[in-house]
């Protein structure tokens, strides 16, 4: 789509997040919510549909990227993510939030790839790779919203300290981390997005707050 291939090349994708293509700044594009611009999209508008790839890509490519733990898979996948936006943007109603349908549109790419990863390497897909126990290969601490994918924790020793205890979270656990540390979801927009129930997101980030904090304080205390 040519349109993608403008917004989203691999040198705009490092780019502040908050910036405009087109040099059109950021208070034009702070100017618009994200349903008034959706609402340009679908009515043809692919300046609008631009605008909205270049407000969420840096925080969609460091959320995949952290799921994936490779940069040049994440980026594949955010292309993906948003081709997969762009098609099915028509049916979205604006029951949710926009940040909410994107996310979860996220959620299924990245899962789809694990399976399919899964697949290739052991012929079968095996349910025990969304398990707790699973332990994944190294994480990639995320910046916080405002911040560009490129821009991780300052501070190299606690940045190292953090990567090694989410990598030793489950891919589930880890998601629903970031969309609560990170992108700053409440339990609900998590649900849709997991697709879980309220009480699932309290009990697996329970779980998962509880992890980390044990792992950190035991690293603190090595």
């Amino acid at each position: 789509m040519n349109l993608f291939s403008r917004s989203a090349s691999k040198g705009v994708m490092a780019e502040d997040s908050g910036a405009t293509a087109g040099g059109g700044g950021e208070e034009e594009q702070e100017a618009e919510s994200d349903l008034e611009l959706v609402a340009r999209s679908q009515g043809g508008d692919s300046r609008a549909f631009e605008d909205l790839v270049v407000r969420h890509r840096g925080r969609v490519y460091a959320m995949i990227q952290n799921m994936v733990k490779n940069e040049a898979d994440a980026w594949d996948l955010s292309q993906v993510v948003f081709v997969k936006v762009w098609k099915a943007l028509p049916k979205f109603e604006a029951r949710a939030k926009f940040s909410t349908w994107l996310y979860r549109i996220v959620h299924n790419v990245v899962y789809d790839w694990m399976r399919k990863r899964k697949l290739e390497s052991a012929g079968e897909f095996d349910d025990q790779l969304m398990k707790e126990s699973q332990i994944a290969a190294g994480a990639r601490t995320m910046p916080s919203q405002d911040s560009r994918p490129d821009e991780a924790l300052r501070n190299d020793e606690l940045r190292v300290r953090i990567e090694d205890a989410m990598a030793k979270l489950s891919p589930e656990h880890q998601e629903i981390v970031l969309l609560r540390e990170v992108q700053g979801m409440d339990y609900k927009e998590i649900a849709d997005v997991m697709e879980i129930s309220m009480g699932t997101v309290m009990s697996r980030l329970f779980y998962a707050r509880k992890k980390l904090q044990g792992l950190l304080s035991d690293e603190a205390g090595a």
